[in-house]
């Protein structure tokens, strides 16, 4: 096997590893490709144009970006116990033998009965199914009636119904500094915080560090930089890079989730419950699509994605490119394009474009002023319609323009989903088009590169490095950072992404085709505009209405946009306006990944009594008890569970019986105020307890509600010994702790859980005392007078301390 029997793989470049071919298969059918690619690669490599079909309307759908913000190539990888629903194929490396199916379709990808759905559009509009099915006169009971066919229709994918016999791995992990991301800001304040004696580790999702700069084309300067920068930080053995590992989650006092994919070894995951003192948040950015008919066809694609497949991957999935973008970063795929041998005509909504982007685009044809308002194609992109901006609208004639390829770009959006799940909503930079985290809040979870607004190659490193620096300040560490990493002049990129929102149409008009706000659930522009009449004026209710954003994307690349048409409709201006609120995890995090090694019994263990060997040897047979193993009978003979039961009640009342007890839940309660502690969670007193003396407590909620009883004994002036009841140990412990740290921070009283430290035994019957005085023997008198009603003593037994 090789790029030959590959259509669109370049004969040389990239990164892959073409000494190393293999196969997979995609809907059954062998895809060729090399070590190095992903899934999406290859099959852009083999000439797979449509790789899934959209959430509602069923529509054919291409691979439309190159990392985690894909939104529709989404895969079921693997099979039987082994599969995962919902997987971006971007995300997805390429391996041997692996085995991916498309979602959402019936019978097959190419012919999907649910397209039908196109012809209902008009009668399925955002939020249908409240105005369809719920209503005044319709009833609750039609609403049920109906519910059930639309939950089949909903959801995407479908998840495992059989045991994964796959193993996973949970780790506590401490740094530190956490590093957010492997492009060359995160690698230079790595390096930084490294210098300086800081414990480091680097999270990279991609199986390759880099970041954007791997979109640039292989062997040149760029990644020269790269490798100087991770051999320098792999000589600091406290510096650890972790690949394929994504940081899904942020939380307070410096607690991050972190999921390592570790590809065809054991465990298949292993989650990082990383604690840090500093973070630095190199999260890079995303491309923002513009919107526009037809901007879902196959064949449409962001421009650095395009560029990422043809540098990284050598792939090119088509021979006539039109770029379309209103920013000089979307320049750089031009000359890559004519470099391996394709046509390439720039469509530029800017009316000026600046000298620094028309020199990459001089072996190409650039029209300044216009923009692409519709793609056309059935099942496949054929062309592009353009016309001329006015007054930032497009009107007039349009022209069509023959491609395959409708590379698009309308800026970038900075990836603050981290940053916004520790601190809420970014703030809109007017200089930079696109919410940014707030200065005032950086303390403990600082950007840097691109997620902080800086586009160019030095101002990443020189970022990067002075984050690393402040966030290794921050973590206590003293040290230096040395000399900022030097750059080649040449590999300088100074080519700005940010850009003004691109809004290409007035009236999108049934003629133009379906323009989509959200590729993943089908959202269109129309459907913003609706819900926007409708009332829904905030960006979290029109999220919840339109449900733009609610994807396995988080809305990656379609928040910004709808924001825009939102602010459109109202008649004011982006900014005004917040992103809907970012929560974990930032991609998908499987629950096998999640769970550990924490399934079967080991989530559940049999929890075993100090008595546990004795029960067995007497013939005990033994039942499940809440987390507890515990004794239910002991036969003889032959019993039946009624005879024994009977047997061991009538010795017990006529002579002595004793049960383990040892599961009841024991907590020690100290300190000086320990009894006012127990007279606030008891409904009766505790400081008329004389010492050696037990009583019966009742342990009420704050709403007057019995949360718990036992028996708690004073063993001295500042010493208390309290039961629970088995089942509820642990939210005993729980309640006094939360009562002691937040309500009473003023009583001077701990506690603390000796569940496991002390044996118990209940004796009963009339024989008790004699027995117990038989155990003790000259050790304690167990006598009426000395051990009342109540009372507690000290003695040994069988060479044992006991109370």
């Amino acid at each position: 096997m090789n790029s030959a029997t590959q259509p669109n793989r370049l004969p040389l470049g990239g990164r892959i590893q073409r000494d190393r071919p293999l196969t997979m298969h995609f809907d059954g059918e062998p895809v060729a490709g090399f070590h190095g690619d992903t899934l999406a690669s290859a099959l852009l490599a083999n000439g797979v144009s449509i790789a899934g079909r959209s959430f509602k309307y069923h529509r054919p759908r291409g691979i439309f970006s190159a990392g985690p913000e894909e939104p529709n190539a989404l895969m079921r990888i693997g099979e039987d116990g082994r599969a995962a629903p919902n997987t971006p194929a971007t995300m997805i490396p390429a391996a041997d033998g692996l085995r991916a199916q498309s979602q959402n379709r019936f019978p097959s990808l190419r012919w999907d009965f649910g397209a039908a759905n196109q012809l209902l559009s008009p009668f399925i509009a955002a939020g249908f199914y409240y105005k369809t099915f719920i209503g005044p006169g319709k009833g609750t009971k039609f609403w049920m009636f109906c519910e059930r066919f639309i939950r089949r229709a909903a959801g995407l994918g479908t998840a495992a119904d059989s045991p994964d016999p796959d193993s996973y791995d949970k780790v506590n992990s401490f740094c530190d500094t956490l590093i957010v991301g492997g492009g060359v800001a995160g690698l230079s304040a790595a390096l930084a915080a490294a210098r300086m004696g800081a414990r480091v580790i680097l999270a990279e999702q991609h199986p390759n560090i880099g970041g954007a700069l791997l979109a640039n084309p292989a062997n040149g300067e760029t990644d020269e930089l790269l490798q100087n920068l991770r051999a320098e930080l792999e000589n600091f053995p406290d510096a650890k890079i972790l690949t394929q590992t994504v940081v899904f989650g942020a939380y307070d006092c410096g607690v991050f989730g972190l999921m390592e994919s570790c590809g065809d070894m054991s465990p298949r995951l292993r989650f990082h419950l990383l604690r840090a003192k500093s973070a630095v948040l190199a999260s890079g950015a995303i491309e923002r699509p513009p919107v526009f008919g037809g901007n879902d066809l196959p064949g449409v694609m962001l421009c650095e994605s395009l560029r990422t497949y043809a540098n990284h991957f050598a792939v090119l999935p088509g021979k006539r490119a039109v770029v379309f973008a209103n920013n000089n970063r979307a320049y750089a795929v031009v000359p890559d394009l004519i470099r391996r041998g394709a046509k390439a005509l720039v469509v530029d909504a800017r009316k000026d474009p600046p000298a620094e982007a028309l020199a990459l685009a001089q072996d190409a044809e650039v029209r300044s002023g216009c923009a692409v308002l519709r793609a056309s194609g059935f099942g496949k992109l054929r062309a592009a319609w353009a016309g001329k901006v006015e007054s930032g609208r497009v009107g007039g004639a349009l022209e069509k323009i023959p491609c395959d390829i409708l590379a698009v770009s309308a800026g970038w959006t900075p990836a603050v989903h981290l940053w916004s799940q520790r601190h809420g909503a970014p703030s809109y930079d007017a200089n930079r088009f696109a919410f940014l985290p707030e200065e005032s809040q950086q303390s403990d979870l600082i950007p840097a590169g691109l997620v902080a607004g800086v586009c160019d190659l030095r101002g990443c490193v020189e970022s990067g490095f002075a984050a690393g620096k402040r966030a290794a300040s921050a973590a206590g560490i003293k040290g230096r950072a040395g000399r900022l990493p030097s750059i080649p002049a040449s590999a300088a990129d100074s080519l700005d992404g940010f850009a003004p929102p691109l809004f290409v149409a007035d009236n999108w008009g049934d003629a133009r085709g379906k323009a989509f706000a959200d590729l993943q659930n089908d959202a269109t522009a129309d459907d913003v505009r609706l819900a926007h009449r409708e009332g829904y004026d905030s960006p979290e209710h029109l999220k919840r209405y339109t449900t733009i954003g609610m994807g396995t994307d988080q809305g990656k690349t379609s928040n910004d946009n709808a924001l825009l048409l939102l602010a459109d409709a109202a008649g004011r201006h982006m900014g005004e306006y917040s992103p809907p609120t970012y929560r974990p995890p930032y991609v998908g995090a499987a629950l096998g990944g999640l769970a550990g090694a924490a399934v079967g019994r080991r989530f559940r263990p049999f929890r075993l009594s100090p008595m546990s060997d004795a029960h067995k040897r007497a013939d005990a047979q033994m039942i499940e008890a809440g987390l507890w193993m515990r004794p239910r009978y002991y036969p003889r003979d032959g019993e039946t569970l009624a005879e024994a039961s009977a047997r061991e009640a009538a010795h017990v009342r006529q002579k002595a019986g004793m049960v383990d007890v040892s599961t009841l839940g024991k907590i020690a309660v100290q300190g000086p105020d320990a009894a006012e502690f127990l007279n606030r969670v008891y409904a009766n007193r505790w400081d008329s307890l004389k010492v050696g003396k037990a009583r019966y407590g009742a342990m009420l909620r704050e709403d007057g509600f019995v949360f718990d009883d036992g028996v708690t004994a004073r063993l001295a002036e500042d010493d208390f010994f309290m039961t629970t009841t088995t089942a509820n140990a642990a939210g005993v412990l729980s309640h006094l702790e939360k009562l002691l740290q937040t309500r009473w921070r003023d009583l001077r009283a701990q506690v603390a859980s000796v569940s496991d430290e002390w044996a118990a035994v209940a004796v009963a019957g009339p024989l008790s005392r004699e027995w117990l005085t038989l155990a003790a023997g000259d050790s304690a008198d167990l006598s009426d007078s000395t051990l009342p009603h109540l009372g507690v003593v000290w003695a040994d037994v069988g060479g044992i301390r006991a109370r």
